[in-house]
């Protein structure tokens, strides 16, 4: 997999470690395995990802045979998992949820990252609780710069976008709180109404939407796993 060497092993386990084990590899394919397919929104997945590696890592899946590359009808390059990447699945998921049932909370809650959240939050949302119509809810994280404090969730037709600017539209609900908190909530080691019992998260705006939100937040796909550490 071009930039280290190999183990040198006929080992089923060294042979496939040689194609996934590379830095930022697995979390490719767990974006892919989420449905995304364009390069811009494969960045949103992994923003500390350089382009040029993510374009490198890409390649060398394709080269591999776990990832097929080709335009689509606008010309524009997509990436999905071909089945041998597709077979991946359960097991992306369990190192996942191993993370989820034994990796210390607090070591997981020094990896704060707001684009990594938002955009996890975009996908996982569920339009089905909130009302039918236009919903635009901001998030707000005050200890951070300006540039990364704000976010807004837009809900429209069933479609969730993300903002990292100002859409111009009514704010149907402000949540303002830490990331720390969010991140807590997002991951399943806390909850909603801790959160704001405790003060570290404010809930203002609609009042429906508002009652709804652990509904429509729907959370990681590894909240729910039974942590076996603290």
């Amino acid at each position: 997999m071009g930039d280290r060497g190999g183990f040198g092993q006929f080992c089923p386990v060294a042979m496939a470690s040689e194609v996934l084990c590379s830095r930022w590899t697995i979390l490719v394919i767990r974006e892919l395995l989420c449905g995304t397919t364009r390069f811009n929104d494969l960045r949103r997945g992994v923003p500390r990802m350089s382009p040029a590696l993510l374009s490198k890592r890409l390649k060398d899946l394709e080269r591999a045979g776990v990832v097929l590359a080709a335009p689509n009808e606008k010309g524009v390059v997509e990436y999905r998992l071909s089945d041998a990447g597709e077979d991946l699945r359960p097991i992306v998921l369990g190192i996942g949820f191993w993370g989820q049932r034994w990796v210390e909370s607090q070591l997981s809650l020094k990896n704060l990252d707001p684009s990594l959240l938002m955009w996890d939050m975009r996908r996982n949302l569920r339009p089905e609780p909130l009302p039918p119509r236009r919903c635009t809810i901001q998030f707000l994280y005050p200890e951070l710069s300006e540039s990364r404090r704000n976010w807004w969730l837009i809900v429209d037709s069933g479609a969730v976008d993300l903002c990292g600017f100002d859409p111009g539209f009514d704010i149907d609900l402000l949540v303002r709180g830490s990331l720390r908190s969010m991140t807590a909530i997002w991951m399943g080691l806390s909850a909603l109404r801790q959160e704001i019992a405790a003060g570290n998260l404010e809930v203002t705006g609609d009042p429906a939407i508002a009652r709804s939100m652990q509904k429509w937040l729907g959370l990681s796909v590894f909240a729910g796993e039974p942590r076996r550490v603290g």
